[in-house]
């Protein structure tokens, strides 16, 4: 009689639009959420079993049985399995490719590799407790044998004393033995299992005592802040997300942590995202005063080891009966999540949570959105400048929106003052990239005692390199822009794909000497140091060793830093007590690139700067250095308020068709070949807009855009090419996404172009 099979479909780390079908042979032991080895395609896979017993569409004959089951690797829950649909089915990729996401293929080799060193290791130390364990029970039957013969000695009429002492001693001989081996295998115990656990003597583990939440200090709010944390407590009752609207330093985070008090000690866990590495570092001390050892971090900076650590951690912690606290960025979402009570979005508005490469090109902060209804718990939302989509979220009824417009300390909103560069240099009024109002508030602010913080949107010396005399400008040898002069050492670098070479200051068409133009944070630092050079300076940006970031914040946060420079990555989260002045050097590079969301990014970048000045008792004062002086961004900052400002913003998006009011598809076409670019894009274009056509949609001219180049037209090599589909938000929107998505796949495999069309939802 042939064996019955169970069929299962197995998530491999791959793009696929289907799941494999595998065999599991009756004495398997292998169910949902279990890992497996398959092979496909003539090659081996780890994947995870999605659906268990299940009806396969293909002859049984053709099915293959799975290669083995991966018993040493901690099973995926069910939650993380329905996230990875969601995300899928969303941003139109495959869950193989999300899958790989949550567990990159370098880590899964790790913790197979890991598990085995752990299996061995295990095996090699319970056969060692085996042994002693029987040569325990040997030594308590000899024992026993010789208390007998102790015993008849003591009560024969024949007492012989010699007889009697030698017993004596060998039964205090063997009991001391006993004991040490005992003490042997208590050391074999926790030196595997750790403190609170134990190697009975046959072998088993037992669990150590429930640890609990233990005494946490108390948070205490404002009167504004009570107001909040009552009314989010209202909102979650209702099974809304909540978006709290607070000025910079009203003190949201107090609100958070109050919150998070509540829920871990309720025995649910936390997860807390941030948008950049860097302010999960100031963050986490802070969260470790409250929370102790139950503060996870999580972010890609970290070891594969430490990740694995963190994650096998939160698996355990349902067992242990111990709470946790994740601190992360987007990527914490795919973690291991167990009983789930709170999600905090820190700066939701930050760009940063957005993956742009690869797949899944997922937005955290909707991630986490999804997250928070598979597990059923309320979520948390904050910034001083939200996003119009979480603004128009909150207008629909979705999510719960509350305002905070008292600051924590009684300081008042800083100054803006702006600073006509065009009208300075005509008077000779700047020095270098500096105009001389702004070198005097610095001077002012260094006798003071306090602290001066200056962004400059791009990196490197000098942006731009080109020859006085014939007017070339270098630019990188892959891709269609400018290499920017890097110093110390002296070196030219693409930062789209990443390009360097050697300084050579000869123009390549004609010999003469290069110049570098525009100024990036590397030639603001070396103009500073040069007009107070008694300050202390630091730099920080992307260009900053890894390993240096966080001693720079802390020297800054410490006071022990005068000015710090660096890019957009000093205006995110942080919370510096002696800064009181901020100022912005060339603000019109945040306005001058070909984004609808160009207004939008460049005053939330702004007002996020603003309010990292005179965060305590003092009044701050905001610098703002711009050829552009009446730009709307500018006067909202000097003149009007942020609900105007969105109000206007609104308006525009609603007028031309964009986000909020819209959902918007970009699907992109790359290629070595510029002419075949433009050949499949046109193509491509012309599928989609039949596609539609024979979908009933009507306006294919509004749905249909391009092709078109983006404004870096040639990356790493590839000419890039995109279609832009504006789709509207109506009860047909999915099918509409999932039918581009249809359409892109079956062109490329028409067109045997795989790997040269991506898509990406909601672009930012």
């Amino acid at each position: 009689m042939t064996p019955k099979k169970t069929y299962v479909s197995v998530i491999l780390p791959l793009k696929l639009d289907w799941m494999p079908c595998y065999s599991l042979p009756e004495d398997t032991n292998a169910r949902t959420g279990d890992w497996v080895k398959v092979v496909f395609a003539n090659r081996t896979y780890s994947g995870i079993i999605a659906k268990y017993d299940i009806i396969p569409d293909t002859e049984p004959l053709k099915i293959k049985d799975v290669a083995g089951v991966c018993t040493n690797l901690s099973p995926v829950t069910a939650e993380e399995i329905r996230l990875w649909e969601m995300v899928a089915d969303y941003y139109l990729c495959s869950i193989g490719e999300v899958f790989k996401a949550a567990y990159p293929a370098l880590k899964i080799s790790q913790e197979e590799t890991l598990a085995r060193m752990q299996e061995r290791e295990r095996a090699k130390r319970e056969k060692l407790a085996e042994n002693i364990s029987l040569k325990i029970g040997k030594l308590e039957e000899r024992l026993d044998r010789k208390r007998k013969k102790l015993e008849e000695s003591e009560n024969s009429a024949k007492k012989k004393e010699k007889t009697i002492a030698g017993l004596l001693e060998s039964i205090e001989k063997i009991s001391d033995e006993i004991i040490g081996l005992k003490g042997r295998l208590e050391e074999i115990s926790a030196s595997y299992y750790g403190a609170g656990e134990s190697i009975g003597p046959e072998g088993g583990k037992t669990a150590g005592p429930d640890t609990g939440t233990g005494n946490m200090p108390e948070i205490l709010l404002t009167e504004a802040q009570e107001t909040v944390y009552r009314q989010v407590l209202t909102a979650f009752s209702q099974g809304k997300p909540v978006l709290v609207k607070g000025v910079t330093g009203s003190g949201k985070t107090e609100i958070y942590l109050k919150m998070a008090q509540r829920i871990m000690s309720e025995g649910k866990n936390i997860l807390y995202l941030v948008p950049e590495i860097a302010v999960s570092r100031q963050l986490e001390r802070r969260l470790q005063a409250i929370f102790g050892d139950r503060v996870l971090t999580f972010h890609s900076e970290m070891t594969a080891a430490a990740r694995r650590n963190a994650a096998e951690k939160i698996r355990r912690s349902r067992s242990e009966g111990r709470q946790y606290m994740v601190l992360g960025t987007r990527s914490a979402i795919f973690l291991p999540h167990m009983a789930l009570g709170l999600i905090v979005v820190d700066e939701e508005h930050e760009s940063s949570y957005k993956q742009d490469s690869p797949a899944p090109r997922y937005n955290g902060r909707d991630a986490a959105v999804m997250l928070s209804t598979i597990h059923g718990c309320p979520i948390m939302m904050g910034s001083a400048t939200p996003s119009l989509e979480s603004v128009f979220n909150a207008g629909c009824g979705k999510y719960f929106m509350l305002t905070l417009d008292a600051k924590y300390y009684s300081a008042a909103e800083a100054v803006t003052e702006i600073i006509d560069t065009t009208a300075e240099r005509r008077k000779r009024g700047m020095t270098g990239s500096f105009s001389k109002k702004l070198i005097s508030r610095i001077e002012e602010t260094l006798g003071n005692r306090e602290q001066v913080l200056i962004l400059r949107s791009r990196r490197a010396f000098s942006t731009v390199l080109q020859c006085p005399e014939c007017g070339e400008i270098v630019k990188c040898p892959h891709c269609n822009v400018s290499l920017s002069l890097h110093r110390n050492p002296d070196r030219m670098v693409c930062r789209h794909c990443g390009f360097t070479a050697a300084f050579n200051s000869g123009c390549p068409k004609c010999g003469a000497t290069l110049q570098g133009l525009g100024s990036g944070t590397q030639r603001i630092e070396e103009e500073t140091r040069a007009l107070f050079p008694s300050a202390r300076i630091s730099r920080l940006d992307s260009d900053t060793p890894k390993t240096e970031a966080a001693d720079i914040i802390n020297r800054f946060n410490s006071g022990e830093t005068d000015i710090l420079i660096g890019t957009q990555i000093v205006s995110k989260g942080f919370d510096f007590p002696g800064l009181t002045l901020a100022a912005v050097i060339a603000a019109d590079s945040l306005l001058g690139i070909q984004d609808f969301r160009a207004d939008e990014k460049a005053f939330q970048c702004l007002e996020q700067l603003r309010g990292r000045c005179g965060r305590r008792d003092k009044q701050g004062t905001f610098i703002i250095q711009t050829s552009q002086p009446d730009h709307p961004v500018y006067r909202q900052l000097t003149e009007g308020d942020s609900g105007t400002f969105y109000t206007e913003l609104m308006a525009e998006r609603r007028e031309f068709g964009y986000p909020p009011f819209t959902r918007l598809v970009n699907l992109c076409i790359r290629d070595r070949d510029e002419p075949r670019a433009e050949t499949l894009a046109a193509r491509l274009a012309e599928a989609l807009g039949r596609a539609f056509a024979e979908a009933g949609a009507d306006n294919l001219p509004e749905i249909v855009s391009g092709p078109f180049p983006p404004p870096i037209d040639r990356i790493a090599g590839n000419y890039i090419r995109i279609i832009r589909l504006t789709l509207k938000k109506d009860r047909r929107l999915h099918d509409m996404k999932r039918l581009a998505a249809t359409t892109a796949a079956n062109f490329e495999k028409a067109a045997r172009c795989q790997g040269s069309i991506t898509i990406d939802v909601d672009p930012y």
